[in-house]
């Protein structure tokens, strides 16, 4: 927020002094956070309340929480760090408080954080591919190509690349009665490819918004005008938010999928629920559960928040976006998504175990020996509650990524604008 509001005042046409950027600047290098709460905003006539508290705490009135994650006096932090507290000048008050960066902020950062765990679903998501003993046919370039949509090119090349080398797809591809696999396996591409572009289009309008002018009125120093507009109206952050959600929810929809295919005897052709004596053990059931829960969960998130808008200000302001909220909400969706995640890293790893001593593709065989670094075999049921939390917690940071921006000759998960 302290950033992309400081570019927003900087660009001049917000009709603020220097030292009102000067300061946004100094409190952010200090690692001052101002406490902001979480809700109060509409999205429309600017984030108003949350750039307020921001706004109170430049001025010394409000609080900050300090690097060590303690809650402290604004002014008392203000002067620890030799920062002059703000005394704000005519319409610096209005520039400061009316905008999109608290929305724009918030959907940024879900944006990032949603980067390494759409690169974990697409290593899970092969590894599953391979413990299923699934073809790769359907991820064949001449197929994508006459459909032209670039996501799904793209995740095919991805697909094809984190296959390339596996014993087991060769011990497939030399004689299986299955004419075709599941959906879940099969239209990866189509799926994840399309949630792919609505991510990379949500960049774009992401990133244009971190560089805009979103405050109300504008002053215009070329030739004096000052003119009242909406600038500060956060329908594109909303949209953007509202599709990421969407997207966000169909990773993990299909992961979930993939996590019931394998447990199914009848289709997967692994043991029952993925252990070798199904009924005295209930191998990966309740895992599965879960993985259904939090994919249940996340199609409620995914409702778009747009659509909903209560006029305010008596009615002066009779339409708003809901953009804060639609940017919130994402992050307990990506948590729910890496949870699902980290169920089908388990059972598709779980999976490759009966399939020894075949051996997946070299880059697959590094995400199976990551899950045994910490999550042995299970062929015996045991509390699996703080494995999947420790899967998690590496699909997060990025344990994963590592692999997937190694693979060879395939194209950058986020395209240049």
């Amino acid at each position: 927020m302290l950033a992309l509001k400081a570019a927003s005042l900087a660009r001049g046409y917000s009709g603020v002094r220097p030292v009102v950027i000067d300061t946004l600047l100094a409190v952010h290098n200090a690692g001052l956070i101002p406490l902001v709460p979480s809700q109060g905003s509409v999205g429309a006539s600017g984030d108003l309340a949350p750039l307020s508290h921001m706004t109170l705490a430049l001025m010394g009135e409000g609080e900050f929480v300090d690097g060590d994650g303690r809650r402290v006096p604004a002014a008392q932090a203000l002067r620890a760090h030799g920062i002059p507290p703000l005394a704000l000048q005519a319409k610096e008050g209005l520039a400061l408080i009316n905008g999109t960066q608290t929305s724009t902020a918030l959907a940024l950062h879900a944006l990032f954080g949603f980067e390494p765990v759409l690169e974990a679903a697409l290593v899970i998501g092969a590894l599953t591919v391979d413990a299923a003993r699934g073809s790769d046919s359907p991820f064949d370039p001449r197929i994508h190509a006459l459909r032209g949509q670039p996501g799904q090119i793209d995740v095919a090349v991805y697909y094809r690349a984190l296959l390339q080398g596996s014993a087991i797809r060769a011990s497939h591809a030399e004689g299986d009665d299955r004419v075709q696999d599941p959906y879940c396996l099969r239209c990866q591409p189509q799926v994840v490819g399309a949630c792919l572009d609505q991510l990379r289009h949500a960049a774009l309008v992401l990133l244009r918004e971190a560089n805009a002018v979103t405050d109300n009125p504008l002053v215009f120093p070329e030739d004096g005008a000052m003119l009242s507009g909406g600038n500060f109206h956060a329908e594109p952050v909303a949209l953007a938010c509202d599709a990421m959600a969407n997207a966000i929810a169909e990773v993990g929809a299909i992961a979930e999928r993939r996590i019931g295919m394998l447990i199914d005897a009848n289709i997967s052709r692994l043991p029952p629920f993925l252990t070798p004596n199904a009924g005295l053990n209930s191998g990966f059931m309740i895992l599965h559960v879960t993985a259904a829960a939090l994919a249940s969960e996340n199609k409620t998130y995914a409702h778009p928040a747009s659509v909903d808008s209560l006029p305010t200000s008596a009615n002066q302001e009779d339409h708003v976006s809901m953009a804060t909220f639609a940017a919130r909400r994402l992050q307990p969706m990506i948590a729910n998504v890496t949870r699902i995640l980290a169920i089908e890293w388990l059972a598709a790893a779980q999976g490759i175990e009966f399939l020894r001593p075949l051996r997946s593709s070299a880059v697959l065989e590094q995400a199976h020996a990551q899950l045994r670094a910490f999550s042995p075999a299970m062929m015996v049921d045991r509390s699996l509650a703080s494995d999947i939390e420790a899967a998690a917690d590496r699909i997060g940071q990025g344990a994963l990524s590592a692999l997937f921006q190694g693979l060879p000759q395939t194209p950058p998960l986020w395209v240049p604008a």
